[in-house]
This record gives C-alpha cells, structure tokens and sequence, in this order.
C-alpha cells in the first residue's frame, strides 16, 4: 500500500477491517434509567479535571439500553456523569461507563475519549419497577430502580437536559508510554426526537470494585431517578483544552 491509501483509509483500528463505521451515530429508541444523587464533594474534587468546575456534589448514576445504533448495533451501558461547569456552560463530565459490546468501546474510546470498558450492564422493566444493573464479572457493582412511569416529567425539561454538552477526558499513549494525546473534549447530541418522560420513586446501590470504583463516589442521599426515550444523534466532538499544550 502506498502512503496516500493508508490516509485515505485510515479512520481508526485496524484498517483493513474496522471496528465501527464513519460517524456521525444515530440511536433509534434510547432508553435511558438515571438516578440522581448526592455524593462527598472531596470525592468529586479527586476526579474531576480542570478547568472544569464542580458546581454541586452531585453525580447522575446512568443506565443505557441501545437497541438499534449505526454501527454499533444492539448494546447496554451504564456509568457515572458529574455535572460540571465550563466557561460559564452547564454540562456533565463523563466519569466511567462500563458497556457490553467491542465496535463501541473501541469507537468511543478512539474517537471522543470515552472511558469504556468491558462490563455487563442491564436495563430492563421487572413487573411495576425499571430496574438496571452493572456486573464486572461475577460481582455486582451497582443496582437502581425506579417505579415504572408513575409520572409524567416536563417533556422541555427532559429535552433540555439531553441538550446539554458533555464532556471527556481523552488520553491516547504514544508508543513508549507517554502521553501522545491529552485533551479535554466537548461533545453533544443532536437531532433528539423525545418519545417519553417520566419519574418516580428511585433507589441506587454501589458496591467496591477494585476495577469498577464507582462506589468511590459515594452515594450520600438520592434526589430522584428520571426514565426517558429519545431517538438522538451522537455527533462529532471538538477538542476544549489541550493539556499537552499547557
């Protein structure tokens, strides 16, 4: 192959059979189970990176059925977002998610910078409650469940919180070890065709991992668990700070 047929091919790993295709990504019935809650403020300061700001100690504990996606196909996950404050904007860093299936690990970590890995998450409705979990192997690492739509949430308030930007930590190594890339990375959804709301009654537990820490953010009160269904697209990020550069 010549040089100009490996660039012209070469948007991620490996090139002669890639793991996923071109974004961006459109996710047809998104269904999502977060369950909000309070947590230790010296917790959050530990591991949330500047300059992004802590404006609360609160971290939203997300569960994620991901039936029908470009590319990607038919997946769970679940995983931790910390509201955040950059430049005066409201929006959520993406703390750990933990998911079933390669073609979107591999993307989302080549691409954005999500911190994905290998898991057994599950989302799914047992009788009158939503109840999802997080396995890392054997052990069970969280569990949450709310009531199955016993109310009916502000649709604009749904819609708003899904607009808001998100933001990740992308680190690729060089091949001896040191950072290549270092940068912090802002993204958002687009095109979002909200198909339901609700709220209720939520509980959430966490359990240490030595793999899967999210008990180190620990839950101190829950404030409430938010059922939701959109059909989204996933787009293309852009680099916010570069830590490499600084």
């Amino acid at each position: 192959m010549k040089a100009h047929d490996i660039r012209r091919q070469a948007f991620c790993m490996p090139l002669h059979s890639p793991s996923y295709p071109p974004g961006p990504y459109r996710f047809v019935d998104r269904e999502y189970l977060i369950v909000t809650y309070r947590t230790d403020r010296a917790a959050l300061e530990k591991v949330v990176p500047k300059p992004l700001e802590i404006v609360d100690p609160i971290v939203k504990y997300e569960f994620i059925r991901m039936p029908d996606s470009t590319g990607f196909g038919d997946y769970t996950e679940s995983g931790q977002v910390i509201p955040v404050r950059f430049n005066g904007e409201m929006g959520g860093y993406v703390h750990a998610m933990f998911l079933d299936d390669d073609p979107p690990i591999a993307g989302g970590r080549e691409l954005w910078g999500f911190p994905k890995k290998l898991a057994s998450p599950a989302l799914a409705v047992e009788h009158d409650t939503l109840y999802g979990s997080l396995d890392y192997g054997p052990v069970r690492v969280a569990s949450g469940a709310m009531g199955y739509k016993h109310r009916a949430m502000d649709a604009q308030a749904a819609a708003r919180a899904l607009g808001e930007p998100g933001f990740l930590l992308k680190i690729i190594p060089h091949v001896d070890g040191t950072p290549r890339i270092c940068e912090l990375v802002r993204y958002q959804l687009g095109d979002v065709a909200l198909k339901g709301a609700w709220t209720g009654p939520a509980s959430l537990e966490l359990h240490p991992h030595a793999l899967a820490p999210v008990a180190d953010l620990p839950v101190r009160e829950v404030i409430s668990g938010v059922h939701l269904l959109a059909d989204l697209t996933l787009n293309l990020g852009e680099v916010v700070h570069d830590y490499l550069a600084t």
